[in-house]
């Protein structure tokens, strides 16, 4: 009986997703910021760790570790959203900016700690999160 009461609880919780692909990217962005933070941590104790505590490598990394975090979970909040109504233009557009900006994002910010270069690529996560928020807010309100 429990199992059975534990298996509708599942069932009305998923109803609540709205857009499942971005609860999915969400929480396995939020599981890459604890892998990439176990990984910068292993050195974070020594002085000289990527340039040290100051250098632009080691900011940039760890702005890439809490950047799978954060918009991981936006990624999960916009997810259980009622708005803008799943299915149209301006959902389905949101959805796919926040997925490719929290996964670029972070992607670029690793980029740039290993190659300053890719800096310029910045442009492209920040474009994405931007039209993703103007999309969710142009599809809430109208």
């Amino acid at each position: 009986m429990q199992m059975c009461l534990l298996s509708a609880g599942v069932f009305e919780a998923a109803a609540a997703v709205q857009q499942p692909g971005n609860w999915a990217v969400g929480w396995i962005l939020v599981l890459a910021a604890f892998v990439s933070g176990a990984m910068l941590g292993v050195g974070w104790h020594r002085k000289d760790f990527l340039g040290g505590y100051a250098s632009f490598r080691r900011r940039v990394m760890r702005l890439g570790h809490i950047a799978f975090a954060a918009l991981g979970l936006i990624n999960v909040i916009f997810s259980l959203s009622p708005l803008p109504t799943p299915g149209t233009t301006a959902a389905r557009l949101a959805s796919i900016c926040f997925i490719a900006g929290g996964v670029l994002m972070p992607t670029v910010c690793f980029l740039t700690g290993w190659r300053a270069a890719w800096r310029h690529a910045f442009v492209v996560p920040v474009l994405s999160l931007i039209a993703a928020v103007v999309l969710t807010l142009w599809g809430g309100l109208t």
